[in-house]
């Protein structure tokens, strides 16, 4: 159905997950989580459908899978069961004599404390929307971190570069809750790099403009990542004040064996990543 408001036209759909109730279904609560779950798969795969709950469907294993997820992710937020590593980044350049710089990594701890991969959680965090909550705890620990033996840090790394999601720069509170970190911690704003991806950028222009510019004009840095995995385009290069530019790894993975991947290549930068827990003593 569409329908016009204030100039704009709106375009309203339907996804209905359908539950059949029979003599073995369980209890209300059991039937109303199996029509959620098909109603969710009916959103994935399109829209503007009706999807039937049927037992051993993989699609709703799937989503049943990530909503545990969801649930691990806020038992870990409540909890701090996550923990920072951090990868060092030198020049190739060996007559280059400056300080290196290092990216900071999530992982999540499980409850025997076991090291998870963010590939396993963060595409869960992102559709149901975690991301902000995840960055907010990222740079407020990561700040404590740095201020807790700041000079150390500082003789070894010039640079620390942090990961925000698309969705924390979409979120219009977000940029007074990093000028309280900074103002909080009285950490320098030049000692941070924030990675911001090409297709975050292009998702939320207005608000990552006003956010590099505000945070540029204090003294961070910014690095625009992925680039080359999306729609890309140059013109974002001339609009946005970015500091460093990350190609994507498909372009550059063959840099060894392949000609192309050779002459593509454009980055000066290569890093290895750390295997310690990143703390105060290492």
């Amino acid at each position: 159905y569409r329908f016009s408001w204030e100039d704009k036209i709106f375009d309203i759909g339907v996804s209905i997950g359908l539950v059949p109730i029979a003599a073995e279904s369980n209890t209300l609560t059991d039937i109303m989580s199996a029509a959620d779950s098909a109603c969710y798969v009916a959103k994935d795969t399109g829209r503007n459908c009706v999807y039937t709950f049927m037992q051993d469907d993989s699609a709703l294993a799937q989503h049943h899978g990530q909503m545990q997820w969801v649930q691990r992710l806020q038992r870990a937020l409540d909890n701090n069961s996550f923990a920072l590593y951090y990868q060092p980044i030198h020049s190739l350049n060996a007559c280059v004599a400056e300080k290196g710089h290092a990216e900071l990594l999530i992982r999540l701890l499980d409850e025997e404390q076991r090291v998870v991969m963010p590939n396993e959680f963060l595409p869960s965090a992102e559709r149901y929307h975690l991301m902000p909550q995840i960055d907010r705890w990222v740079i407020q620990h990561a700040f404590a971190h740095l201020m807790q033996d700041l000079d150390d840090y500082q003789q070894r790394f010039s640079l620390f570069a942090i990961n925000l999601s698309g969705q924390s720069l979409g979120d219009e509170t977000f940029l007074n809750f990093v000028l309280e970190q900074f103002r909080s911690t009285a950490l320098p704003y030049s000692l941070i790099c924030f990675e911001i991806t090409e297709t975050a950028v292009i998702g939320n222009i207005t608000n990552a403009r006003e956010f590099i510019q505000e945070l540029r004009r204090r003294g961070c840095q910014f690095s625009l990542d992925d680039f080359g995995c999306g729609l890309s385009s140059f013109s974002y290069l001339k609009s946005l004040p970015v500091d460093y530019l990350k190609i994507d790894g498909n372009f550059v993975r063959g840099i060894l064996s392949d000609d192309d991947d050779y002459n593509r290549s454009e980055e000066r930068r290569v890093g290895k990543e750390c295997r310690s827990r990143w703390s105060p003593d290492h």
